[in-house]
């Protein structure tokens, strides 16, 4: 019998590769105000066009806004956090299904044990 099983993927925080997240940080936040300005932009241009009541416009594109600004806020602890961590730690990256076969006789704690992959600047290091 087949299962799937939930394997987490983390990396060893290098130079090369704290370099990468921070750049991926800071686009994602580049995006995120991009979004905001033109949400800003959407609102006046709408307000100007007088079909929709300014109340609700005003309230729905500021909802959409904050939600920006709460992901901003996000990222910028996460920037923080960053510079915070020394090199050599592991990060959670993502998590991957995994196919484990499973038989009678198998131990099944040792089956349900959680499985990692570890990686370093882009190569598989360890599978634990």
């Amino acid at each position: 019998m087949q299962l799937l099983q939930t394997v987490t993927v983390k990396q060893v925080l290098t130079e090369k590769s704290k370099k990468e997240l921070h750049q991926s940080y800071h686009q994602k936040k580049v995006i995120l105000q991009k979004e905001c300005d033109q949400l800003r932009f959407e609102m006046k241009k709408l307000e100007r066009t007088k079909k929709f009541p300014p109340a609700s416009l005003k309230t729905h594109f500021e909802k959409e806004i904050n939600n920006r600004k709460e992901k901003i806020k996000l990222i910028d602890f996460q920037i923080e956090q960053l510079h915070l961590l020394p090199l050599g730690s592991e990060i959670k990256e993502q998590e991957v299904q995994a196919i484990v076969d499973v038989k009678e006789g198998d131990d099944w704690e040792k089956l349900s044990n959680e499985k990692m992959i570890i990686i370093k600047d882009g190569i598989i290091i360890e599978i634990r």
